[in-house]
């Protein structure tokens, strides 16, 4: 299970992530409609970049191996302002 832990001020949550619903996500952003759909308002804001469409096949590896890595961190991330953000797996 993935976990997302934020720290804002005086504040604490943790997001925990079961991996079927990773999997669920890594679906949708992998789906074209969805990369039309964030290509679009890029455009409506005026900005020149266009986000890559990313192939099903090449994230289902990474994903993969997320799961045989658990307690990894990925992100841990502090702030001036004293917000704190860290994902681990």
């Amino acid at each position: 299970m993935l976990k997302v832990r934020v720290k804002v001020r005086d504040k604490r949550f943790t997001v925990p992530v079961p991996y079927p619903v990773l999997n669920i996500v890594s679906t949708v952003i992998t789906s074209k409609k969805f990369n039309r759909f964030v290509n679009q308002a890029i455009e409506r804001d005026g900005r020149k970049f266009v986000v890559p469409q990313i192939e099903r096949k090449d994230l289902k590896p990474l994903l993969k191996a997320l799961v045989k890595h658990k307690g990894l961190t990925l992100v841990d991330t502090k702030l001036n302002d004293g917000t704190e953000v860290t994902v681990k797996l």
